[in-house]
């Protein structure tokens, strides 16, 4: 398989039917081959009926049904089960175009181990951002580079690939969030994605900021106040964390 994308998904019967549609439709256009593998975290409601038609309509497309313990914990049953060679992973609202994923695809399989949607730097765009989550995003970066990643602008666009052996390799090393964290209740937003990228820059792999213009969706899962805290001690536990040995250098 050349390429999976890992769609991970809360609570989206509104939107799933239409992501899936929208991104099988592209991802045809690319003439490679192809998996959606949707990661459903537990979902309360039509979701998991509505993945199930899916594959009916795309034989491309697959349902893994998980239980509810965060993004975190949905994207990396994802990339466990992906077979693609390229493995990218992206928000159910298409906040970032799926179109991306093309430019994303190609320089993933020339010089670049990691490729990151950034909402900064030239020919990005934020589109109807509400304030308050413009500044909790920039407060949050200012911290993240000071703490971990400088030179890094923005980790938490929801559009992230790897090259299959990097993903191998950094969803294992992750330790934030483990595979047996206790069930969880309501969305559950959490810094996982810092954590990936310092153990990336830490083992030398090459990162590309990948600019993009990025719209605003209503419905987010993001709670303004207790997930920019929670995320925020996300940071610092992983600093604390490679203070402790717990992340190697080597691959």
């Amino acid at each position: 398989m050349d390429l999976s994308i890992i769609i991970p998904a809360y609570n989206e019967e509104q939107r799933l039917p239409s992501t899936v549609d929208e991104t099988c439709r592209f991802l045809k256009s690319m003439s490679v081959s192809f998996e959606v593998i949707i990661a459903d975290d537990g979902s309360t409601d039509r979701t998991a009926e509505l993945a199930g038609e899916a594959t009916q309509r795309w034989p491309s497309v697959r349902h893994l049904r998980l239980r509810h313990g965060g993004k975190a914990l949905a994207v990396r049953s994802g990339v466990a089960a992906a077979t693609g060679e390229t493995i990218i992973f992206t928000d159910a609202d298409l906040a970032t175009p799926i179109s991306y994923v093309d430019e994303a695809y190609q320089l993933l399989n020339n010089d670049w181990d990691v490729v990151i949607g950034s909402r900064e730097g030239t020919g990005a765009e934020r589109q109807g951002e509400p304030i308050h989550r413009h500044w909790m995003g920039r407060l949050y970066n200012y911290v993240v580079q000071a703490v971990l990643l400088p030179g890094i602008r923005d980790t938490q666009c929801g559009f992230k690939g790897f090259r299959r052996a990097v993903a191998t390799d950094l969803f294992a090393s992750a330790v934030l969030y483990p595979d047996d964290v206790r069930e969880v209740k309501g969305p559950r937003v959490t810094g996982f994605d810092v954590e990936l990228l310092y153990l990336a820059r830490k083992r030398g792999y090459r990162i590309h900021e990948l600019p993009v213009v990025w719209k605003h969706v209503s419905g987010s899962k993001v709670r303004p106040g207790i997930d920019g805290l929670l995320m925020l001690k996300d940071v610092f536990q992983v600093r604390l964390n490679d203070f402790r040995g717990r992340y190697a250098s080597d691959r």
